[in-house]
């Protein structure tokens, strides 16, 4: 094994979130030494080469999928307003951002960071090993072919470390009774690149098993191109999430800008929501009975022009995909109709058949439901999910609580979860009366051994930084959280690390101290909060992820809010109230962020 490999700063990913926090950080800090750290062959996390099959696409359109200082331009991408982005421009995109900020170069290509252990002296040692293998496990082409060093560890010693591997790494394949004999591939939905030419050549019908987005692209990908979708939505699981078109509410207004229109991010309860200086006005809609008779009114519409426009009942087999659970208690999976025609024409007219049932077992080319119903198939996809955990082993084993990451107690949570809860329902009554989840709920087979070892969800203070670690600013996490609004926090999460990492955010932020106590000294205070913030997911998005990590959609502008906020910048960045209230913000109102932090702090 070859000496260590001393750096200033290593990031482990290069997706959005690590993209944008090895730009900032160089932007700032020119002559350090930075090294970004992904397994995949390409860039791009989830838009990475060999996660793009034919048609897949954005739920964005033109605009609002770009980080603020390099737009994505029609004459460079080829994308027009009021186009979704495909894959493929996505990675480009990606691509040329790296290229443009020298970030690039500074890729180490199918490196995987096997371990990470704190270093007593400080900083963190990480283990790697090198392949020529895609992480699914297929062989493509890259820039980078390792060559000799195919399978040779290495280390690396970081001052400071960034882990943006987001929540969609590791894919989570359910195990069947009868997948022995089944001869047929089974597909987890990020692999189906490596599968798509042979079936959309061969294929004659798929199975598409689960409920998700991943679900329904796949769905509309095979019927279009003229194969048979049986679609099985798990009668025990939480059944098909809400697809909504891209102009939504009788106003037919663009639902990516809906969600950033101040205004309207205050008919959503968000226990961090005072942070975008509106206060009275979000106790007046969430405290008082008239207030929260509004927001109800607000929701009913949005999900009653969400089902009207999409027709569900007006067929038995839309009606299937009719969601469970009301459009208030999910987040991020409040997603969008982003193809070229009509979906819900395969639905009706049997190109895709839906089938809400059990997976059952498997046998030769059949798959077998609950009810009874046998179906022939070519292929079984799943969209069944992510572990939601990096995949890397830190280092010693059994430390993830003071890492921030999910892991496993058998203990009863404590008094400040206790407290957290009663202040979250104290200040959003709304909340006490969660949504009926399906009583038939169960894990998919093979995912209790996920659950049983992850039953506390991640608590990073502001969703970044571990709180038994934030006085060493050392280590922070970049997207380990879902929303609509990735570039925007992905560029804004990239400066706040950058200057906690480097010392130039104070720790003694304005954090919320517990109501009705004293004051509390600034550790607790910063645990507070962590608690606080991520236990508010649970209450919020019970129909979402909010009870695993942060998963929100109107609520991202007054999180940006926040972070801005913490670093002494403008938050209210739009000419007059009239405009700040009612005008939708996008990645044109954040331009220019580090350059305004740098003059700050120069100040």
């Amino acid at each position: 094994m070859t000496s260590p490999e001393n750096v200033d700063l290593a990031v482990i990913g290069a997706g959005w979130h690590g993209l944008a926090a090895a730009k900032t950080y160089l932007e700032v800090n020119p002559t350090a030494k930075v090294i970004v750290l992904e397994a995949a062959p390409t860039i791009g996390g989830v838009w990475a080469e060999h996660r793009l099959y034919p048609g897949l696409k954005s739920n964005n359109m033109l605009g609002t999928y770009e980080y603020s200082d390099f737009p994505m331009d029609e004459a460079t991408f080829g994308v027009r307003p009021g186009q979704h982005i495909p894959g493929q421009v996505i990675h480009e995109y990606l691509r040329s951002y790296a290229e443009h900020f020298d970030v690039y170069r500074r890729i180490r290509f199918r490196t995987k960071v096997e371990s990470v252990e704190h270093q007593q002296a400080g900083g963190w040692r990480l283990n790697l090993r090198r392949s020529n293998d895609s992480d699914d496990g297929s062989e493509i082409d890259s820039d980078f072919d390792a060559g000799s060093d195919v399978d040779k560890p290495s280390i690396v010693i970081t001052q400071k470390l960034i882990v943006a591997t987001g929540l969609t790494s590791e894919p989570f394949l359910p195990e069947f009774a009868g997948h022995e004999s089944f001869d047929a591939p089974v597909i987890h939905c990020r692999n189906l690149k490596r599968y798509s030419e042979t079936l959309f050549k061969t294929a004659t019908s798929v199975v598409i098993l689960g409920g998700t987005k991943s679900a329904w692209d796949a769905a509309y990908a095979f019927a279009s191109a003229g194969i048979k979708v049986e679609w099985v939505i798990r009668e025990s699981g939480h059944g098909p999430i809400w697809m909504a078109p891209p102009y939504v509410t009788p106003l037919k207004k663009w639902l990516e800008m809906l969600v950033t229109t101040r205004f309207l991010t205050w008919f959503s309860p968000c226990i961090w929501g005072d942070a975008d200086g509106y206060g009275g006005m979000r106790r007046f809609f969430h405290g008082t009975a008239v207030g929260r008779w509004i927001v109800d009114r607000f929701w009913w519409v949005l999900a009653n022009d969400v089902t009207t426009l999409n027709g569900y009942d007006k067929h038995p087999e839309t009606k299937k995909l009719k969601p469970w659970t009301g459009a208030f208690w999910v987040a991020s999976s409040l997603s969008i109709l982003n193809y070229p025609t009509d979906f819900f024409d395969y639905v009706r007219n049997g190109n895709i058949k839906v089938h809400i049932g059990d997976i059952s077992h498997l046998s030769s080319r059949a798959v077998h439901l609950s009810s009874g119903v046998v179906i022939q198939t070519d292929a079984l996809v799943c969209s069944t999910g992510w572990k939601h955990k990096p995949p890397i082993t830190f280092l010693p084993e059994g430390g993830d609580e003071d890492l921030g990451l999910p892991y496993y107690s058998v203990e009863p949570e404590g008094a400040l979860v206790r407290d957290a809860n009663e202040q979250i329902l104290r200040q959003f009554p709304r909340l006490k009366r969660q949504p009926e989840i399906n009583p038939k709920f169960q894990s998919l087979p093979g995912s209790g051994d996920v659950a049983s070892s992850q039953n506390r969800p991640w608590r990073l203070f502001r969703f970044m930084v571990p709180p038994a670690y934030v006085e060493s600013r050392s280590i922070g996490y970049a997207g380990m959280l879902q929303t609509i609004n990735t570039s925007l926090c992905a560029q804004t999460q990239a400066l706040w690390l950058t200057a906690y990492l480097g010392g130039k955010l104070p720790l003694d932020l304005s954090t919320p101290e517990k109501s009705g106590e004293g004051p509390m000294s600034l550790r607790d205070r910063i645990k507070w909060e962590t608690v606080l913030h991520s236990q508010f997911g649970k209450w919020r998005y019970p129909a979402g992820f909010g009870k695993k990590y942060p998963d929100f959609v109107f609520d991202s502008v007054p999180y940006l809010d926040m972070l801005l906020k913490d670093l002494g910048l403008q938050s209210h960045r739009k000419k007059g109230a009239m405009a700040e209230m009612f005008e939708p913000y996008g990645p044109s109102d954040y331009r220019g962020l580090v350059d305004e932090w740098r003059i700050k702090i120069k100040q």
